[in-house]
């Protein structure tokens, strides 16, 4: 379930460099904030205590209730980084 969590979420992310309407950028906000949780409950259950907190940190980055404004450049690169970072997990993992 990690493995299809982090997928997802990766792309997800690097659709949001294209051209979406506004609708799409709040479900991706939605979909982050649940699958961060979830992995971060995963690695907590795992006794992973760094993995915890960066997704949860994670989870209160992309959260949609207080929004953060730090323009669209800059998400793009946040999106850039976080999918790239998903993928890598998964490789290094193995």
């Amino acid at each position: 379930m990690e493995r299809v969590i982090k997928i997802g979420l990766a792309i997800l992310f690097f659709i949001c460099l294209a051209d979406m309407p506004y609708g799409y950028f709040q479900f991706v906000r939605w979909a982050a904030l649940v699958g961060f949780a979830l992995l971060a409950f995963d690695a907590s259950d795992k006794n992973r205590q760094q993995e915890m907190i960066i997704y949860i940190g994670l989870a209160v980055l992309f959260q949609p209730v207080f929004k953060i404004s730090i323009g669209r450049l800059l998400w793009n690169m946040v999106d850039v980084v976080v999918g790239v970072g998903l993928l890598f997990t998964l490789k290094s993992k193995k």
